[in-house]
């Protein structure tokens, strides 16, 4: 059994999507381990990793929207405000979504479907650094 880990950071937009994807393929093949697991984590709370659509933009434009709706930026409904009007819906959207993702490795490749990315999904409403650790396990 062999592990490797690596952190990326990402900066990202407002509100936005980042594909992550070709990073995380290069730290697979990069760690030399042909079958297992690799674990990705965000360090932050007020932004997610999912995976999802990466061939229709409308997707994502629809998920965005979507918890716009769901969780929305009103000062009324939250007693947490310290960071701005953003940031409690934002950890809402961070715990709704996830934190993490595990994706099995095969013959050293990530096993996605055929239309899945990895994205860091801000929501807040200003830019950030993100960092995401990346920890590879197997054989």
């Amino acid at each position: 059994m062999k592990q490797y880990q690596k952190a990326i950071r990402i900066q990202t937009q407002p509100k936005n999507f980042f594909r992550i994807t070709p990073q995380v393929e290069s730290i697979v093949t990069e760690s030399g381990i042909e079958t297992g697991l690799c674990n990705l984590f965000i360090r932050h709370t007020s932004a997610s990793i999912i995976i999802q659509e990466n061939a229709d933009p409308d997707v994502l434009q629809d998920l965005a929207n979507f918890f716009g709706k769901l969780v929305p930026e009103d000062a009324t409904r939250y007693l947490h405000s310290t960071e701005g009007l953003d940031d409690m819906p934002a950890h809402i959207r961070s715990v709704l979504t996830h934190t993490s993702e595990q994706i099995p490795i095969n013959r050293g490749r990530l096993v996605l479907g055929t239309w899945q990315g990895i994205y860091v999904w801000e929501h807040r409403q200003w830019s950030h650094q993100r960092e995401i650790v990346i920890h590879i396990s197997g054989i």
